[in-house]
């Protein structure tokens, strides 16, 4: 099995955040699944490839720049299906929405939202574009489809026309390194980092979809004059001009922090450290970073629209993430009940230990296994 992970990063952007952390995790485990992998990457994916393990993938790099996306694009549709001639592939995953066009052997392909059909206004029109034509013609070529929740299947039927029968879903896992950690550790992190003893944690791109300019304005109608901080952690993404300026119209440049990028190993710290977890987006495909917070037992305050109730379960609190007001009840419920903090940590504990990468893998080479010996042609 080859899989594309050209996506792969190891820069301290927003390309190191969802997509690449599925497919580094996909390369992780799809071998301790009983998977023969080959990954395909560019001459930056180097450094940002698993460690090696007994069992580990064959790497293939090119030299195509493919880190620029017009360079990727070519390549995808160009020379990849040589490559996969080259090394005698059985099967094809493209798994960050789109596949070869032209391939020798059966495709499968992950979609992870459809946001860009959704929301096309909150992307860039070269992106937009590109993701709109190739992710259609992929998933309508493609043997299997993967769907990272329900909803997403859901949507890949309404909104692509694809056979509800050609789709499987698999869920993300949470890396072990999301757990509870000890209150010395997280207390030498807090002085550290100079962080306030209580403050309200948000981690994403910096992007119009995360909702961000409501949240503020929540935050400075229920928590601003609590003492409490709100810290908006992330890589700047596209579009990001009016998160900082309602920071400034809002007077909240003391209370709002913009810590930018955090690396994975530290990500942990950051949401034990936290008071709660803020992530209202107006739509996710799944909602990865909800089942971090939850796994480190931080109490969730989350959207009701689109995946995020099916990512979060029973484990958040949530609200309605058009609403200014809804969003800001929410915040004003969780910084002021600890009976209900309480009860959301332990439920999301329970949650978040449904979900992990090796069982991620083992449904994916589940897929594999169906697509090449009884795909739908």
């Amino acid at each position: 099995m080859v899989i594309n992970a050209h996506l792969l990063s190891g820069d301290p952007s927003y390309r190191s955040a969802g997509v690449h952390q599925y497919i580094y995790h996909l390369l992780t485990h799809l071998p301790q699944a009983g998977c023969r992998v080959t990954a395909f990457v560019g001459p930056r994916g180097a450094g940002a490839q698993p460690v090696a393990q007994a069992e580990s993938p064959r790497y293939r790099t090119t030299r195509w720049p493919t880190h620029r996306p017009f360079a990727r694009v070519l390549w995808e549709q160009l020379a990849q299906g040589r490559a996969l001639r080259a090394v005698g592939a059985d099967l094809a995953h493209g798994p960050v929405f789109v596949g070869p066009l032209m391939a020798p052997c059966p495709v499968v392909v992950t979609v992870h939202d459809l946001s860009f059909l959704r929301y096309p206004r909150l992307f860039r029109p070269a992106n937009r574009l590109y993701l709109r034509l190739f992710t259609r013609l992929s998933v309508q070529r493609a043997r299997r489809v993967i769907a990272v929740s329900t909803y997403t299947a859901e949507e890949t039927v309404r909104l692509l026309g694809v056979a509800r029968e050609k789709i499987r879903v698999v869920y993300h896992g949470v890396d072990p390194v999301f757990r509870p950690l000890p209150p010395e550790e997280v207390a030498a992190f807090r002085a550290r980092r100079g962080l306030p003893d209580r403050f309200v944690l948000f981690v994403g791109t910096l992007e119009p979809r995360k909702n961000l300019v409501r949240l503020i304005e929540a935050f400075a109608r229920s928590c601003a004059d609590s003492g409490t901080v709100l810290v908006l952690a992330g890589a700047r993404g596209w579009y990001d001009e009016e998160i900082f300026a309602a920071v400034e119209r809002l007077g909240l440049s003391s209370q709002v922090h913009f810590p930018g990028y955090i690396p994975n190993d530290e990500l942990p710290l950051w949401y034990n450290a936290a008071e709660f977890f803020a992530y209202p987006s107006l739509y996710e495909g799944f909602g990865l970073p909800v089942l971090e917070a939850q796994a480190c037992g931080t109490p969730v305050l989350t959207s009701s629209v689109s995946a995020l109730p099916e990512a979060a379960g029973d484990g958040a609190l949530m609200v309605n993430p058009y609403h200014v007001e809804a969003i800001a009840d929410g915040l004003h419920r969780l910084l002021t009940d600890e009976t209900i903090r309480e009860t959301l940590r332990r439920r999301g504990l329970e949650h978040a230990a449904r979900f992990s990468w090796p069982r991620t893998a083992a449904d994916t080479v589940t897929v594999y296994q169906e697509t090449v010996s009884r795909g739908i042609k």
